[in-house]
């Protein structure tokens, strides 16, 4: 498998040379700078493909894309999709020409991932991000005020969230809703409580069965650019993977990935098997939904969680949590294997270890929340080292 490291372009804290000495080969990056729904010019993804190139010794390569974002037009089925939809394409169009054949991205409405607490403390001194679900309720029902959240948790997160609340200061709320906002990557809208409310109003009477078919009319229209392109689209689950903000999610578990992989029936129209995220859903089922989809797999993040009955979870060491990752690994190096006896080109599955413990000198440095480098480093040793004693035992390819 290959080992790749998400890096966040030439401002990153984190530089190339830091990567190699994590062991990673291949880059997963993306034009953060670019608004959504405007076309990379081959110029620019030139540009980064070239930065990420320089050093010869570093022998890195840009292997995925991460992510080229839908536009939040495009997911609500309003205003000029036909030209976003197109932008969308030529991006891809672009990236093909540019020898980048892997591209992953969401269908999450208004917020990509969702934590609570960016850096819950860990013993020793490190930290971890973390979903409260009581903190979540008190910012839907107390800080956003939305309509009929109460109906959606229990009356022990409900009276909880009423106690955080009231304990609450203005700076713990302004830290709540940074949290909160912390999900969405590169080029955003950050909202305010206002703001979030309005972004809100625009979803009124999309459910998921109107989101899912628009998911569905976006496939249509750009997997056959990508097929064009040689690209592999592959999407990622949402996180965590239920309703959020009463917002419908799409993504969330093997009857989602079903649709979707159907609605286009094409090998350009892949998965992003995250781990973490799926495995922060109750009812999924994480070794069972790899071994299922493996086919369809363009992409993979590993990382783990750890549940709370309540629906609270924290992100775990990247063995440790509720999902069998030796037996997910064990499902891809097969998968693997499978591509490359069938004689295809492009059989080796890109991994990457998704977020990450802030440990030891990177704890206070600023690093983007869940992308610290000595936690990521300790989790891509520990994954290659599962990697390599299951390629040994079952005689599989690397």
């Amino acid at each position: 498998m290959e080992q790749t490291w998400r890096w966040w372009g030439p401002n990153d804290i984190i530089k190339l040379a830091h990567v190699r000495q994590a062991g990673a080969s291949g880059i997963v990056t993306a034009l953060h700078d670019i608004p959504y729904g405007v076309v990379w010019s081959r110029e620019a993804i030139e540009q980064r493909k070239a930065a990420i190139a320089a050093d010869a010794s570093l022998g890195l390569r840009w292997s995925v894309v991460e992510s080229v974002p839908v536009h939040e037009s495009i997911k609500l089925a309003e205003g000029d999709v036909a030209a976003l939809t197109e932008n969308y394409c030529q991006t891809l169009r672009n990236l093909g020409a540019a020898g980048i054949d892997t591209v992953c991205y969401n269908f999450m409405p208004v917020l990509d991932w969702t934590r609570t607490t960016l850096r819950h403390p860990l013993p020793g001194g490190g930290s971890a991000l973390r979903f409260n679900a009581h903190e979540f309720a008190a910012f839907e029902c107390h800080m956003l005020k939305r309509p009929g959240a109460e109906a959606e948790y229990s009356d022990d997160v409900l009276r909880r969230a009423q106690a955080w609340f009231d304990a609450s200061s203005d700076s713990d709320r302004d830290r709540l809703l940074g949290s909160i906002m912390a999900g969405l990557p590169g080029a955003y809208d950050r909202y305010d409580i206002e703001g979030l409310r309005k972004m809100l109003a625009r979803y009124d009477g999309v459910d998921h069965a109107s989101l899912r078919a628009n998911l569905a009319a976006f496939l249509r229209a750009v997997v056959p650019a990508a097929e064009e392109a040689g690209v592999r689209l592959c999407i990622h689950p949402d996180d965590p993977p239920r309703p959020l903000l009463g917002l419908p999610r799409v993504c969330s578990n093997a009857d989602d990935i079903r649709f979707i992989l159907d609605a286009a029936a094409s090998p350009a129209n892949g998965l992003t098997l995250c781990t973490g995220s799926l495995g922060a859903g109750a009812d999924n089922d994480v070794p069972a939904i790899a071994a299922e989809f493996a086919e369809r797999i363009a992409f993979v993040h590993l990382r783990n969680v750890a549940k709370e009955p309540d629906g609270s979870f924290m992100e775990a060491e990247h063995l440790g949590g509720d999902t069998d990752m030796v037996a997910v690994m064990l499902t891809l190096l097969r998968e693997q294997k499978r591509r490359r006896d069938a004689g295809e080109a492009r059989w080796r599955l890109p991994f990457r270890p998704d977020h990450g413990h802030e440990l030891l000198d990177d704890v206070g440095k600023g690093t983007h929340p869940g992308y610290p480098a000595i936690g990521r480093l300790r989790g891509l040793a520990e994954l290659r080292g599962v990697m390599t004693a299951l390629a040994h035992q079952h005689a599989l390819p690397v």
